[in-house]
């Protein structure tokens, strides 16, 4: 299959950030005492200032535009909304509805809808009556004034409930209304800044001193990202030059590629290599946080523009990177995948909405760049336009500036739209423990987990049901579909939490965490939990798994991927009496599983499948959603060649699903005598089953499944079967011939070998030697192996436990010599071969490639 090449952009190593913001320090402790400033620093504060207004507000130009109207339209209805709550508030409220005293988001709410008014006050060229008002303006400032005497100013009353509020959410709307409405304040209440930064920085209460900390396990990734940039803002209402300079240079510390072995203060929140995020020390976060902290550094980007804090290309440079490889391949035709967004995947807000912040951000970087990269990323939003299944909504920006670039962009004729990715390519993010494989008219999922990356986060009953999120999970997307009605929330809620697609689960039912202690943690001060606890972390937020062994190999456009399911570190914990005796935890079934990512199917292989308990279990072959009212059939071949159409259990030797209502169909090949059970069941649920906060909206949805069922008591067993997208039954017919064989499959070794494509796929997951065709492999590894027509041999060969230094490879037959090489690769002759080593120490699970002749 041709591999059809992405536009690459040009990106500036992170490192690079290094040299700002040593230059930004200097500054800070430079700055004149009592926030006094130079002249060149007054000018660089009134800039910041200028620049946040244009960047929430917009400027005469952009809102002179005739496609930015719908944008000023939604923040003058906004705001005329809360005026009108404000008005008809109760007693204990300063909005209609949003009671205060004891909710700290509707504290956070409260001054949110303040700066929703504040920002309707501030749009240039606005024809509202609230524009410039300034009866509307001190309303805003009265009202901040009586929630800080009333609910806020009190250090011993406050911080109560979720410390994100006290020192990022509330901070993040009084920040921004502090710099909105400068001007009005200087005159109408100039003390008002400074009563407020001090009582901010005294909601610290994770930092040092007032400020952040860069050891404080809070103050990492996007939220660092959101303290900082609230602290730029601080120093320019203050006219503090040492607060923004250091705020910059601590921001900074946010973009450096994360290391997993040398950490900087501790910290593995942040980008990897590989583009993986991680936030929360060990969640795949891509989707949400990473998407915030996007935006976060495109909204400094942006606010530090023409001052002297931050200068040149640099952050946008590595931007761009994280846009190439932490984004565009989370991102399906517009859609963000559910793998990489932590308990956020139970929210009701779709992918596509999700998709809109990453083009938002994709059309400000084109804006910052030139040439070539602004050309690129121009085609890629335009092209993410064209694909998606929901209509873009350009008034959902944060800016109306980029409302106005986009129309730009899509005006344009001489833009070309073009995805990032390649119409073939498969990824291994092994930082984060996810694997991505597109192909012309599909892309494959996968979310896996290890003792490095948790099995799911669940926090702030988000997320109720997550058990099994990273066991082995997959999501199958198909080309033109909307998305929207095959996964996003009502996936998760109508699905049964134990029957994921892909996943194996023992036969028995959970309680979500309210359903066991009352609360949305688990509540033990004496014992160490508390909401926000290290304890509450590693057990109830986000347990990491208990065996290292995830990961996978990459060659040209195939991959694979590798992984040992295990217990969570939870039940591990509590086997080892470690947890307070009413602490509950739940164990796993077993199983050790290998996919391996081709042209036109995903084999799976699984070895050891079972329970040590003895309970019952199932492996869902996959799982799908269609509407109620969508014409979806189920037809296959049995092993004996009969018809078999409709449920039940069969020993089928394919299926094929297929819903003529949106023309997409899946087939399953099954290359072992399995007996497979097929179900089609109208499921009817509330929201609310996956997210306490949801609408009490009933989801219905027909829930196809294919799963092979073992009996309490039963043998380990293996399985073995392949998911063919868009199949057709000819096509499906087809594999009782070829072209997939299947060479092993055991807890120790699992390969396969497709003839046509002359590439055999292993994967080890014990020390010592498998043989495997041509192949002997030494210890746990990630091995594929492809030969050319004129016999050269390709190897793409990783380490999944990252705890080797290094993995080694005979290639048996004739000599070889080596033509091309990763660095760290080697080969040598050896009695009957060719012995290949590949340095795996510090690679984090990265494929090594070699080419031999």
């Amino acid at each position: 299959m041709a591999v059809t090449r992405r536009a690459v952009l040009s990106i500036i190593p992170a490192a690079s950030l290094v040299a700002v913001a040593g230059p930004l320090r200097e500054r800070a402790a430079a700055a004149p005492a009592g926030g006094s400033a130079t002249a060149a620093a007054a000018g660089d504060q009134a800039t910041v200032l200028a620049n946040t207004v244009a960047l929430f507000a917009g400027t005469a130009a952009s809102n002179a535009r005739s496609e930015v109207a719908d944008k000023l339209a939604a923040i003058d209805s906004t705001a005329r909304t809360r005026l009108a709550a404000l008005d008809s508030a109760g007693a204990g409220e300063l909005f209609h509805g949003v009671p205060l005293g004891t909710n700290d988001s509707n504290l956070t709410k409260s001054f949110q809808y303040l700066n929703q008014i504040a920002l309707a006050t501030r749009v240039p060229g606005s024809t509202s009556d609230l524009h410039d008002n300034l009866d509307v303006q001190h309303t805003v400032i009265d009202k901040m004034v009586w929630l800080y005497d009333s609910y806020y100013g009190d250090q011993s009353k406050g911080y109560y409930g979720n410390w994100f509020n006290w020192e990022i959410g509330i901070s993040t709307q009084v920040s921004n209304t502090l710099a909105l409405l400068a001007d009005t304040i200087a005159d109408y209440h100039p003390d008002l800044p400074q009563t407020f930064v001090a009582a901010m920085d005294g909601y610290l209460r994770n930092g040092k001193d007032g400020d952040v900390d860069l050891d404080s396990r809070f103050h990492t990734g996007a939220n660092l990202a959101n303290i900082t940039t609230n602290r730029i803002l601080q120093g320019a209402v203050l006219g503090d030059d040492a607060r923004i300079s250091k705020a910059a240079a601590d921001q900074l510390t946010v973009y450096a590629t994360v290391d997993p072995y040398q950490l900087q203060h501790g910290v593995t929140d942040g980008y990897y290599a590989d583009g993986s995020f991680i936030q929360h020390a060990s969640v795949a976060y891509n989707g949400s946080y990473g998407k915030v902290l996007l935006t976060a550094a495109l909204q400094t980007i942006t606010m530090l523009a023409g001052t002297g804090y931050l200068g040149g290309d640099d952050l946008t440079g590595v931007v761009r990177g994280w846009v190439q490889h932490g984004f565009a391949p989370v991102i399906f035709e517009g859609w963000m995948m559910e793998a990489v967004k932590g308990r956020a995947i139970s929210r009701t807000t779709t992918g596509y909405t999700d998709g809109v912040a990453v083009i938002e951000g994709v059309v400000n970087l084109a804006t910052n760049s030139t040439g070539t990269d602004a050309a690129t990323l121009a085609g890629y939003a335009k092209y993410l336009n064209q694909v998606a299944k929901a209509t873009v909504d350009p008034a959902k920006f944060v800016s109306p500036v980029t409302v106005a670039s986009y129309a730009d962009i899509l005006s344009d004729d001489s833009v070309e739209p073009a995805d990032l990715n390649p119409a073939a390519v498969s990824i291994g993010f092994n930082a984060m423990d996810r694997t991505v494989h597109r192909r012309p008219g599909f892309c494959f999922t996968l979310a896996r987990s290890s003792s490095r990356i948790s099995k799911y986060e669940y926090m702030s009953g988000e997320n109720l049901t997550p058990w099994f999120e990273g066991d082995g999970a997959h999501y199958l997307y198909l080309s033109g579909q909307d998305q929207s009605t095959a996964f996003g929330v009502d996936y998760l809620t109508t699905v049964s939490p134990y029957r994921l697609a892909g996943v194996t689960a023992p036969v028995e039912e959970r309680k979500t965490i309210p359903q066991l202690y009352g609360t949305d943690w688990y509540d033990n001060p004496d014992a160490g939990f508390t909401s926000s606890s290290e304890s509450q972390n590693t057990y109830v937020y986000f347990p990491l798994g208990t065996d290292p062994h995830s990961g996978g190999a990459t060659l040209d456009p195939y991959g694979s991927a590798a992984l040992v399911l295990s217990d969570d570190a939870a039940y591990a914990a509590q086997q080892a009496g470690k947890l307070p005796g009413d602490f509950v935890a739940y164990r796993n079934a077993r199983a050790v599983k290998s996919w391996f990512l081709l042209d036109d199917e995903i084999v799976v292989l699984a070895a050891g499948v079972g329970d040590p308990a003895g309970r019952a279990v199932s492996t869902t072959v996959d799982t799908r959603i269609a509407a109620e009212s969508d014409a979806v059939t189920l037809t296959g071949r049995t092993r004996d060649g009969g018809d078999f159409a409709g449920t039940g259990t069969a020993d089928l030797s394919w299926l094929r699903y297929a819903n003529a209502s949106n023309d997409t169909a899946v087939g399953y090949v099954f290359l072992y005598r399995q007996k497979p059970t097929v179900t089609l069941d109208t499921v009817s649920k509330s929201r609310r089953v996956v997210r306490e906060s949801n609408p009490d909206t009933i989801a219905t949805k027909q829930v196809f499944g294919l799963s092979v069922e073992q009996p309490a008591g039963a043998r380990p067993a293996r399985m073995a079967y392949a998911i063919v997208p868009n199949a057709t039954e000819k096509q499906l017919a087809g594999y009782r011939r070829g072209p997939l064989a299947v060479l092993a499959n055991s807890t120790k070794l699992q390969a396969i070998r497709h003839g046509g494509l002359d590439l055999v796929c292993a994967n080890t997951f014990t020390a010592g030697t498998h043989h495997v065709e041509r192949l002997v492999v030494d210890g746990p590894a990630c091995v594929l192996a492809r030969t050319g027509k004129h016999g050269e041999v390709q190897l793409a060969i990783s380490d999944p436990t990252t705890e080797r230094d290094t993995v080694s490879v005979i290639v048996r037959g004739r000599p070889l010599r080596l033509t091309d090489a990763d660095d760290g690769v080697t080969a040598h002759r050896v009695p009957g071969g060719t012995r290949i080593v590949a340095t795996t120490r510090h690679t984090y699970g990265k494929t090594l490639t070699v080419t031999l002749s």
